[in-house]
């Protein structure tokens, strides 16, 4: 067993979350087929030799898409041991969740939110043909997170893809809350949680996106039963989520390693990196 892989281990067989870097790799993966996922998100699904060796292991890990900039050109990172060097300026890219590898089928999907106006990476999934090929850098690791008692999710569309792959992967005794903002039923999307997860879609009806308190009212009606450990993974627009970063610590009183709570996108800001 590889030096990461037996960290890996060691996170979920302990007591505390911990982050886990994996060898990071920029792969060129060729566009096998796109399709609609609910009306808010099309899945792009990547394949052929380019995804050999691809590691998934973490329900939010992410990778970038690069792309090739405003004059055709394509600026992509170098190899540098474990990890990538990138060329200055930064290369375009986009951050996106893993939402599914099969190493089977050598399969690898990424749902992408239209939400809004949308921007480069919806427009180009959108558009993308099968046969295209796209680089991909990453992932770089992820959040591994041991056995909880609780766990209390929630986010908007664009943390969907990561609300949708952590439920499916949870413990089938697992027992808790998942709390989804949309903009009506037909954005929502078939999941399969344990059958102690509760899951809530929260409709914001013509309100746009990111402007309604309709999660942090919802995430803050949970009431955990005392002397239980409650894991909490919040995302989506910046500030939606800055109330509810005040609540886990000042009404849950979590610890920082019990709570991941990370702003995906924000109002009126393009290409929006926030630090974890």
């Amino acid at each position: 067993m590889t030096g990461h892989l037996a960290r890996i281990a060691e996170v979920r067989a302990g007591a505390v979350p911990a982050k886990v870097r994996y060898p990071i790799r920029v792969r060129a993966a060729e566009v096998l087929r796109t399709g609609v996922v609910g009306a808010g998100l099309v899945r792009v699904t990547l394949g052929g030799p380019g995804v050999d060796g691809f590691e998934s292991h973490a329900p939010d890990e992410h990778v970038k898409l690069i792309f090739p900039e405003d004059d055709g050109s394509l600026r992509l990172p170098e190899p540098d041991g474990d990890l990538l060097r990138w060329p200055r300026p930064v290369p375009t890219s986009r951050e996106y969740t893993v939402r599914r590898y099969d190493p089977v089928n050598r399969e690898l999907d990424i749902d992408i939110a239209l939400h809004g106006a949308g921007g480069l990476g919806a427009a180009w999934a959108r558009s993308v043909r099968p046969g295209e090929i796209i680089h991909v850098a990453g992932p770089p690791g992820g959040l591994i997170v041991p056995p909880y008692d609780r766990y209390l999710l929630g986010g908007d569309i664009t943390a969907l893809p990561a609300i949708a792959r952590r439920v499916e992967e949870l413990p089938r005794t697992a027992r808790g809350w998942a709390f989804i903002e949309v903009a009506d039923a037909r954005e929502e999307i078939g999941l399969d949680p344990p059958e102690g997860v509760e899951v809530c879609w929260l409709h914001r009806g013509a309100a746009a996106p990111g402007t309604t308190g309709l999660l942090a009212d919802a995430v803050r009606r949970v009431e955990v039963p005392p002397g239980e450990r409650v894991y909490v993974w919040l995302a989506g627009e910046a500030g939606v989520l800055k109330p509810l970063r005040r609540w886990v610590r000042d009404e849950l009183r979590l610890a920082g390693a019990d709570y991941d709570i990370t702003g995906y996108w924000k109002r009126g800001v393009a290409d929006f990196d926030e630090d974890p």
